[in-house]
């Protein structure tokens, strides 16, 4: 007979008690203190705000959509393409619709404007929805970056299966167009969602150009304000971010503005590199490991930290 684990301790025949009447008690302090703080008046009914677990189902089914032989179903034939797009992008644009309506009834108690939510709901998933061919042609251009630009990649298959990068984006093209339609807290919690699979942050806000291809990835940040042209190469644990922040009225930081670099077409940045502030590196320029950059650079530049040379194509190399 197989003897019990030692470290497996027999249950008494009373179960303990946790104290839940007091504990439910104090957390339901805790969240009417934090509403009164914000000003919240205690609402009754149904879920507040768009949901994480719902989103994370709606981002699967569109990269389905998109790319339904290598990222839909395992089971799924050619032949049945068409039906298994049109089945599932319908489920997936009704599941959106509901989280619109959400968000936009969030963002009316916040402005005190409640017209037609379920009108303006329908009007931008169906603007979303119309944007998904010309998506999915740009999309095109980012996996045939990501295989062009590493060695290691035997197929534009492999790339889209395997590299975190290309999720990422994938993520943000979804993602940036919803923030464009005027529904930024969908748009974040679908970046967040990326985030977490591939270690990479990319602020919906972003601008980015065709034949974007971010490699290896992890560690990247792409801050809301930045603006990237096209065929781009980026490398983990680059940061495109703000060098300093505004302050408003009351001393706090001021929202919005423009904050974070522009990227020209054909800018390289390598591993670790950290660029800073609404600079500009022009276009065709190469920034090396490791390198920390505040100051905007002409075209054909290559700054790397021995020295943080550049050597425009049009000039010889000078200091920066």
């Amino acid at each position: 007979m197989r003897q019990p684990d030692a470290h497996i301790v027999p249950l008494a025949d009373k179960p303990p008690s946790w104290d839940l009447d007091r504990i439910v008690g104090e957390l339901r302090e805790a969240r009417e203190r934090w509403r009164s703080a914000q000003q919240r008046q205690r609402e009754f009914g149904a879920r507040e705000f768009p949901s994480r677990d719902a989103l994370r189902d709606i981002a699967d089914a569109l990269c389905g959509v998109l790319f339904p032989m290598r990222l839909g179903p395992p089971e799924l034939h050619q032949e049945g393409e068409d039906f298994y797009v049109g089945h599932t992008l319908d489920a997936a644009l009704s599941a959106l619709l509901h989280q619109v309506q959400l968000e936009l009834a969030y963002q009316a108690r916040h402005a005190a404007n409640d017209n037609d939510i379920d009108k303006r709901a329908a009007q931008i998933v169906r603007d979303f929805a119309s944007r998904l061919p010309a998506l999915r042609s740009l999309l095109d251009t980012d996996v045939q970056a990501a295989f062009n630009g590493d060695p290691a990649a035997r197929s534009v298959d492999e790339v889209l299966l395997c590299y975190p990068g290309v999720l990422a984006v994938i993520h943000h093209r979804l993602a940036h167009t919803l923030y464009q339609l005027q529904v930024p807290l969908i748009a974040r919690i679908l970046a967040e969602i990326a985030h977490s699979q591939t270690g990479i942050d990319i602020h919906p806000g972003a601008q980015i150009g065709a034949g974007f291809f971010i490699d290896h990835g992890t560690g990247v940040v792409i801050g809301e304000t930045a603006v990237i042209g096209e065929r781009v190469r980026i490398y983990q644990a680059v940061t495109l971010g703000a060098r300093r922040f505004a302050s408003d009225e009351q001393g706090g930081i001021a929202k919005g503005g423009a904050r974070h670099p522009i990227l020209e077409d054909d800018v390289v940045i390598y591993a670790g590199a950290t660029v800073l502030g609404r600079i500009t590196i022009g276009r065709g320029s190469s920034i090396g490991g490791n390198v920390w950059l505040t100051r905007s650079v002409p075209p054909g530049s290559h700054v790397t930290q021995a020295g943080l040379q550049h050597a425009p194509a049009e000039a010889g190399a000078a200091h920066v």
